[in-house]
Formats: C-alpha cells, sequence, structure tokens
C-alpha cells in the first residue's frame, strides 16, 4: 500500500476529485483552506488581500498498482495549467487496517 499526499490550488478541486474517480480510487481524506507557498516558482496561496488564493489537499491510501497511472494523471493535470499550482507525493504506509 502506497500513500498519496497531493496539495494543489483550489482551482483544481473538481479536477482531482475527477482523477481519483477515474482511477477507481474511492477513499481520501481533503483538506481545504490551506496556506502554502511552492518551492520551486509557485505563487504564495495564503488567502490575503495580496495573496488571495488557498490551497487544498487530498490524501488517500491506494494499492501500488494504482499510483503510477494517479500521478500520470495528476502530472497531465499539473502541466495543462502549470501557473495554478498542484504537488504530489507518494509515501510508503507500513501498517493499514
Amino acid at each position: 500500500m502506497k500513500a498519496i499526499f497531493i496539495s494543489y490550488n483550489q482551482a483544481y478541486n473538481e479536477d482531482i476529485v475527477e482523477v481519483l474517480e477515474k482511477n477507481h480510487q474511492r477513499g481520501y481524506t481533503r483538506w481545504e483552506d490551506i496556506q502554502g507557498k511552492g518551492g520551486f516558482n509557485g505563487r504564495p496561496h495564503m488567502g490575503s488581500h495580496g495573496w488571495p488564493e488557498m490551497n487544498h489537499a487530498i490524501l488517500t491510501v491506494v494499492k501500488d498498482e494504482k499510483v503510477e497511472p494517479i500521478m500520470a494523471d495528476l502530472k497531465a493535470t499539473d502541466e495543462a495549467a502549470p501557473d495554478l499550482g498542484l504537488r504530489a507525493f507518494v509515501w510508503n504506509i507500513e501498517t493499514f487496517y
């Protein structure tokens, strides 16, 4: 099992859920209105007057064989609108019940 953590501009919310649904991934946890700033070229998403955008994040635990298709779809989503901001990370899951 693997965990995929996805941090993204709030504008992507429906797109990210559609990626999970397309890959038959039902379960996830979503956090809304998260502040942050990209580590490379990203603009701040602080919910302030100067930087009004916000981020959302999703954590989903998937079977190993789902990782590559989901990550490929997320990469394609990011590449379609790179200025919005989307990052995804994969972690090993040691125990799952």
